[in-house]
């Protein structure tokens, strides 16, 4: 066989390849899009039937077969959780805890995120590793020292409780630091020769350049305190006192459930994670992608 029948069969076998590598990553494309199709349609069937429900008349909420459109719109779940239920009270409970937890939880994970991607002191690896390490450990194993401890300074009872946990996040140190490895070590150190001190080059310098990873740790830190139920139900003993997620519980009774006010309640509740999500989407997705880029 010649030299140029040689160079036209390698030639043919690489179209070949190449025609097969195109068909299998249109047929891996297909299945992917089909697979979050499926999730996305399975994710979000139950939050279409909370939010339509929630406008029903109660013998829509019970018929059957179901009704996915309500026949008739009411606000009437709406008015009367508001009205005749300390709803607007749990609401604001929520809000003030949620929003306050998570601005010093941000604050505090940023600083000391910082530190340990900045400063060289004595067993630093050994100290982040041991915070680290609580990571591992579940709530449920850590519940009964912390009840014991806040029976002994006295504020079972009191938001104080609620807000002291959550002042430090394991997870917001973990993901500060790693995306603070991504800032230049450069600016920090011309800034000090600029006569700046470390307050101001973390204030000026290091948080605007993580305004990704701010982002989208404030949308974590504001879910999961917006949702928080366990904690809350052990320490709240009083109705003026409960957050959203407990005082979601008290609608439910021992022998019947109004399901047009619980899910006129749950409905009210995920808007201000939806509007908190939607005003730092574009922080979330460059967080998540920018975050661990250097260990």
């Amino acid at each position: 066989m010649s030299q140029s029948s040689l160079v036209v069969t390698e030639k043919r076998h690489q179209g070949a390849s190449l025609s097969t590598y195109r068909r299998r990553a249109m047929a891996f494309g297909v299945v992917r899009s089909l697979l979050l199709c499926v999730g996305a349609i399975a994710m979000f069937v139950p939050f279409f039937w909370m939010v339509t429900t929630a406008f029903k008349y109660s013998q829509d909420i019970i018929a059957y077969p179901p009704i996915w459109f309500p026949t008739r719109v009411t606000l009437q779940h709406f008015r009367t959780i508001f009205t005749e239920m300390n709803f607007g009270r749990y609401f604001f409970n929520s809000f003030y805890l949620s929003t306050s937890i998570t601005m010093v939880s941000v604050m505090t994970s940023a600083f000391v995120g910082y530190v340990f991607a900045k400063f060289d002191f004595r067993f630093k690896n050994v100290i982040f590793f041991g915070i680290l390490a609580t990571m591992m450990v579940p709530f449920p194993v850590t519940m009964i020292p912390l009840y014991l401890f806040m029976s002994w300074t006295g504020l079972i009872g009191t938001h104080a409780a609620i807000f002291l946990p959550g002042i430090f996040n394991t997870f917001g140190i973990f993901l500060m630091r790693q995306f603070m490895h991504t800032v230049p070590n450069e600016l920090r150190e011309a800034a000090k020769i600029d006569g700046c001190h470390e307050l101001a080059i973390f204030w000026t310098i290091i948080l605007p350049l993580t305004r990704p990873a701010l982002g989208a740790l404030t949308i974590f830190i504001f879910m999961w305190n917006w949702d928080n139920f366990i904690w809350p139900l052990i320490m709240l003993m009083e109705d003026r006192l409960y957050t959203l997620p407990v005082g979601l519980a008290m609608f439910a009774n021992q022998y019947w459930t109004d399901y047009g006010l619980v899910l006129a309640g749950s409905t009210a509740t995920v808007m201000p994670v939806l509007i908190v999500f939607f005003l730092m989407q574009k922080s979330f997705v460059e967080g998540i992608t920018l975050t661990g880029l250097k260990g």
